[in-house]
């Protein structure tokens, strides 16, 4: 029977999971009930590659993964069958056969996160999984000339968790912008990778600029000094979403 790989785009409130990646020690991962319920389909232990390994606490509208099967069901159906074995807060919104060669992290890709802030004097108890409530007032427009210094490529050494295994601390930023929608204040960013914590480090940074405990142009000194002492808090991650994944030079085709 041959093998196929198939790609999924995935779905998910972070809450109750201990964030994407398989863990031996942790249970509760979204790619561990990625991989039961494919067995529970279709009787293969497979693993399956995931584009980005979340936080726990993370939700995604769009993340992206890909698995290898010798099971007959066409590639455009595994959206219905694999939804009829995963849990409620976990959806597959859309399934295709591709190329077996295939990788999601081995290719040019553009990534979209939205950080999403609850800018009122009281915690909303309705939003308190999906927003980092922030109780002090915001100045949205301040935050959004700060975030315009990090635009293009740097090195993201000031922004990056120091527990980080890249070998490289250069990525490139496409845009970022600040919006405010009501009591909100919505931080949306698109770049060519991002390294472990780098946006919820923009965005406790950007909240503390916001507040006015620095300037805008602050950014450029923490950039160039190199040292995650020198950018803001990590903010939580409850406010973090990843919404879409862009394959710049497209998908192969089986």
């Amino acid at each position: 029977m041959a093998v196929r790989r198939i790609m999924l785009t995935v779905s998910y409130d972070g809450t109750a999971y201990n964030g994407w990646a398989l863990q031996t020690s942790t249970p509760n991962t979204i790619e561990g009930e990625l991989n039961r319920a494919i067995y529970n389909l279709t009787g293969e232990e497979v693993q399956v590659i995931g584009a980005s390994r979340t936080d726990a606490g993370v939700h995604a509208y769009g993340n992206v993964a890909v698995f290898d099967t010798a099971s007959t069901i066409p590639g455009d159906r595994f959206i219905f069958a694999l939804n009829q074995k995963l849990p409620e807060d976990v959806r597959i919104t859309e399934s295709r056969e591709v190329a077996t060669e295939f990788h999601p992290r081995h290719c040019n890709t553009e990534k979209t996160y939205e950080y999403r802030i609850c800018n009122t004097l009281i915690p909303d108890p309705s939003r308190r999984l999906y927003t980092c409530h922030f109780g002090m007032p915001l100045d949205a427009e301040v935050m959004n000339e700060a975030a315009g210094y990090l635009v293009g490529e740097h090195d993201f050494t000031s922004f990056c968790n120091v527990e980080s295994q890249a070998i490289s601390h250069v990525r490139t930023i496409k845009a970022i912008s600040v919006k405010r929608d009501g009591d909100e204040v919505i931080i949306s960013i698109t770049g060519n990778g991002f390294l472990y914590n780098m946006v919820r480090i923009i965005a406790g940074t950007l909240m503390q600029i916001g507040r006015g405990k620095g300037q805008p142009s602050d950014i450029s000194d923490m950039l160039e000094k190199k040292d995650r002492a020198a950018a803001g808090p990590t903010a939580p991650a409850q406010g973090l979403f990843l919404m879409k994944y862009v394959f710049v030079d497209g998908i192969p085709q089986p």
